[in-house]
């Protein structure tokens, strides 16, 4: 399995744009094959900030995600609305207590 921790921050004033845009690709991404988790999470503060974390069966599910037509529009549509480029994190578990979105 492959995870990956995703973050966005929004800029104030598109907040809820990103919002909208986070949620549909949630729907989207949630019916690919591969994919075994996608969980989209906002900042306790309500602050403009947006975590995604997301669990893929190998890397082939991962780049086919990357590569979604959901995906490229949602990275199309958002680009302006962002304060800071998208941070994104690629992991493997060392020690997981629990299988993903359980």
């Amino acid at each position: 399995m492959i995870h990956v921790i995703a973050r966005v921050v929004a800029l104030p004033e598109h907040q809820a744009q990103v919002e909208a845009e986070l949620r549909t690709m949630v729907a989207a991404t949630r019916q690919e094959p591969g994919n075994l988790c996608y969980d989209l999470f906002a900042d306790l503060d309500g602050g403009a900030g947006f975590s995604l974390f997301e669990t893929y069966a190998d890397q082939a599910a991962l780049e086919a995600h990357r590569d979604s037509a959901h995906f490229q529009a949602y990275r199309s549509r958002i680009s302006g609305w962002l304060a800071t480029p998208p941070e994104v994190q690629v992991l493997r578990a060392l020690d997981q207590a629990q299988k993903p979105c359980a």
